[in-house]
């Protein structure tokens, strides 16, 4: 079982001296929380890259959170739509995984 802190210290080791990229994170840098703890900050919400952010409309995605059940659900509030794009998609998959590591479990990969 993962600890909040030796994985806030390994990745932040990993990202400073191996290349990690900081999206694959499942450990929030800046906000020192697993990173489906503080995904819905404004400080996530990056244009450029389309993390977080509806390129159709230029405008922030919505954040939904369920914790019992390991759900993140990004919307934008304009269109209603969750756009279809790699930003959006490995955000689900890095909560997924900030999920399974703050219980203690192993991440189960849709087949």
């Amino acid at each position: 079982m993962s600890t909040l802190d030796s994985v806030l210290a390994d990745e932040d080791f990993a990202e400073d001296r191996r290349g990690l990229d900081p999206h694959e994170r499942i450990s929030c840098r800046y906000h020192r929380r697993w990173a489906h703890e503080c995904v819905s900050s404004p400080l996530h919400v990056i244009p450029v890259t389309g993390h977080r952010w509806c390129r159709g409309c230029d405008h922030p995605l919505s954040v939904a959170v369920d914790d019992l059940l390991g759900v993140v659900v990004l919307t934008c509030p304009r269109c209603g739509e969750t756009p279809d794009t790699p930003a959006t998609q490995q955000i689900v998959r890095t909560c997924r995984a900030s999920f399974a590591a703050s219980h203690g479990t192993e991440l189960v990969k849709a087949a």
